[in-house]
């Protein structure tokens, strides 16, 4: 492409910060007053900064950060949770929202890497594991709190955890919704490798040369057969997914796992 680096990557947001290094483009999550939680303007925000990269033939990786040195991500912005989440036309366009982002970093054709630092939760967690690749500090900590929030965990979600690191383990942390450190989360598979904090820039180099001296269509090659390796079985009961799921944001435990999350209290759970 033709164009500068700073004409062709502009967040539509300042929640979102972007630059070309390189052959890698760095897309960095800037909310760091809320631990880099995820607004909804941070969800629109990575789309279109992938479609451009995608072909754009100088890009050989796309390296997913967050600002500061507490936190990747910690889940959704609290400060828009009731307003996004608590109405049903609300939840249907945030999580249409958020699947749509996390199956374009999941789909995206050149390697993606997620960078960790600090708290990496609930939604911090699902853009990782749409990552090829994860590094950590050893400051780092990991937890799927959806179980604490009544959530429902969407299909793509779930299966990219149990792609991961197994269904034995993947049951582990959603059922318990605990957080893991960053040995555990190494020994379970869910980061690749961990470093002390001082030595993550110098981690993040390896694989940032790495794949500018590597070949690229090769690569690309391998992660596309990958991911034809691990389709979804055709006996797949999407409508079924789908329904448990909304069938969890529409139940009393949800209004309830949001109010209690809100109040910064324990909820109490029916069931209903």
């Amino acid at each position: 492409m033709a164009e500068s680096s700073e004409s062709l990557y502009v967040s539509s947001t300042e929640r979102v910060l972007t630059w070309l290094d390189g052959t890698t483009l760095h897309i960095r999550f800037n909310n760091p007053v809320r631990h880099n939680a995820l607004s909804v303007d941070m969800w629109e925000a990575v789309p279109p900064l992938l479609d451009v990269a995608k072909v754009d033939d100088r890009v050989r990786l796309v390296v997913f950060s967050g600002a500061g040195e507490k936190s990747f991500v910690s889940g959704a912005d609290i400060s828009q949770f009731e307003d996004m989440r608590a109405a049903r036309e609300a939840v249907t366009y945030y999580e249409k929202m958020a699947e749509a982002t996390l199956m374009g970093i999941h789909d995206f054709p050149k390697p993606t890497l997620a960078c960790i630092r600090g708290y990496c939760i609930g939604g911090g967690v699902n853009v990782a594991i749409s990552c090829d690749i994860r590094i950590a500090s050893t400051d780092s900590v990991f937890s799927v709190p959806a179980a604490r929030l009544g959530l429902g965990y969407r299909y793509s979600a779930m299966k990219n955890l149990v792609d991961l690191i197994g269904p034995g383990a993947a049951k582990d942390l959603f059922f318990t919704a605990r957080r893991l450190d960053a040995a555990e989360a190494k020994a379970l598979g869910l980061v690749s490798r961990i470093c002390a904090p001082d030595q993550l820039d110098a981690l993040l180099a390896e694989y940032t040369h790495a794949m500018a001296d590597n070949a690229p269509l090769t690569i690309m090659a391998g992660k596309a057969i990958t991911r034809e390796i691990l389709k979804a079985s055709p006996d797949l009961d999407m409508a079924m997914c789908t329904s448990l799921i909304r069938g969890c944001f529409d139940s009393a435990d949800y209004a309830e796992g949001r109010t209690a999350f809100m109040q910064k209290r324990k909820p109490v759970f029916t069931g209903r």
